[in-house]
């Protein structure tokens, strides 16, 4: 069966995982980016992007079924942050640290999107066949 939805998907996933490591290692090797960084956040980034690159990516590329699992977990921890980061840290939380979780999750909402349209096209397709060696 065809895959292309799910491969572009890893390969988002793949890219925005990549850039929170390299936005989340520049802090942690003392780059200093312009603005005030919350402790935890680049510690945050570094780790989420390097389970992104090399475990999430992974297992949706090769369509694995924990492949949804950790899509939904991913995007649900950035999700978890962004709330942390809007109530908790609301009054020093730097807008380029809200930009950049506005921009993970947009592009895990659309990494699922693109999971389960995969999903269901593979469905369709696994019915077809069925039918047709009935």
């Amino acid at each position: 069966m065809k895959s292309i939805l799910r491969k572009i998907a890893a390969v988002l996933a793949l890219i925005i995982g990549g850039m929170a490591v390299f936005a989340g290692v520049k802090v942690l090797l003392g780059i200093d980016p312009g603005y005030y960084v919350i402790n935890w956040v680049p510690v945050y980034n570094y780790t989420a992007g390097i389970l992104t690159v090399f475990i999430t990516a992974i297992l949706i590329w090769r369509g694995s079924k924990l492949a949804g699992v950790a899509a939904i977990t991913t995007f649900s921890l950035h999700t978890l942050v962004m709330i942390l980061l809007q109530t908790v840290h609301r009054d020093v939380v730097a807008v380029d640290s809200i930009r950049a979780m506005t921009i993970r999750m947009i592009a895990w909402a659309i990494i699922l999107v693109l999971m389960f349209a995969q999903s269901q096209k593979d469905k369709k397709a696994l019915r077809l066949t069925t039918v047709v060696k009935s």
